[in-house]
């Protein structure tokens, strides 16, 4: 598998600039809310979404240097995800993430969700210091899509009833959507034509989606050390994804398990087992290739350069992780 990171040479040292400053960004405000912002920033996660924005940004602005606002644009993008992340792990109570004790685990719930409070404030803040109106309105939309998925998610646990529609919906809102606005936003600062930038838009929104989707799989397919969580975990908390909807369709039984919550001894393996030996696995193998497909499409009309390359091989990157 290719590592991300072999990925970002054209926005490396852009990706150091980001990693320095965003300690910075979060101020010298109460102690322990910068201590829980030092935890998070310093869990050096793959920063696939800042080196997104950083890549769209340079691919539109080949003639000139990318800007103070296109490296903003990034830290926001790099915030909003991570205060995302610290309030999803108190809801899914998870103790760890990427591989390290996550923020609630660390230092109680009611810190992580002002810890996520604050980096959402933050954010906010220097977004609207970007003085872009149509930006600041993407990524507003973005934190309460986030919102939005986050609810949607909770009221369909254990619903067998619910669609693939409805499945990539709420898959679009707590991931695509951040990385599908943060490209076209880093578009139209650098200038770019409307049609551009919603290419840019669509190129983030199906990459998201396969990414989403791929994670959703090796939920199933990975190990705890790999996952940084316990595999079967979505599963085991009424998450029900790609995977699992698609075996719904072949394995009636697993209706059953799942309505019950998994109540009885051996049911959670049973539903794996049932999971495994269904086409759920394949048939989102599918799904994620076919939105990968689709992203690679919207990049065909920006000049050549490395950033772009490094934009399309990012979709063989994310289906690359299955392998």
């Amino acid at each position: 598998m290719t590592p991300a990171t072999s990925l970002f040479s054209p926005v490396e040292a852009d990706l150091q600039i980001l990693a320095d400053n965003l300690k910075q960004l979060v101020g010298n405000g109460h102690p322990i809310l910068c201590a829980a912002a030092e935890h998070l920033f310093g869990a050096r996660g793959k920063r696939i979404r800042p080196a997104i924005v950083l890549l769209a940004s340079r691919a539109t602005m080949l003639e000139q240097d990318i800007t103070p606002r296109h490296r903003r644009l990034a830290e926001i993008t790099e915030m909003i995800h991570t205060a995302s992340l610290v309030h999803d792990d108190v809801v899914d109570e998870s103790q760890m993430r990427r591989g390290v004790s996550t923020v609630h685990s660390l230092f109680g719930n009611r810190i992580a969700i002002l810890a996520g409070d604050f980096l959402f404030a933050q954010s906010s803040w220097y977004l609207a210091n970007l003085d872009n109106l149509e930006v600041v309105k993407l990524l507003s939309e973005v934190i309460m899509d986030l919102a939005t998925g986050e609810i949607q998610q909770g009221l369909n646990r254990f619903d067998t009833n619910i669609s693939i529609d409805t499945y990539l919906e709420k898959t679009y809102y707590k991931t695509a959507s951040l990385i599908a606005n943060s490209s076209k936003a880093a578009g139209l600062l650098s200038d770019v034509s409307q049609e551009t930038a919603e290419h840019l838009y669509s190129y983030g929104r199906h990459l998201g989606l396969a990414f989403q989707i791929v994670d959703d799989i090796l939920d199933f397919t990975s190990s705890t050390d790999i996952l940084g969580k316990p595999a079967g975990s979505d599963l085991n908390s009424g998450n029900l994804t790609a995977p699992v909807l698609f075996a719904l369709e072949e394995k009636p039984y697993l209706e059953v398990l799942i309505d019950r919550e998994f109540a009885q001894e051996g049911d959670l393996e049973q539903s794996m087992s049932l999971i495994h030996d269904s086409r759920g696995i394949q048939r989102s193998r599918d799904l994620a290739d076919h939105h990968a497909k689709l992203a690679v499409e919207h990049l065909v009309d920006l000049p050549p350069s490395e950033s772009r390359q490094a934009l399309i091989k990012m979709a063989d990157y994310v289906l690359s992780r299955l392998y």
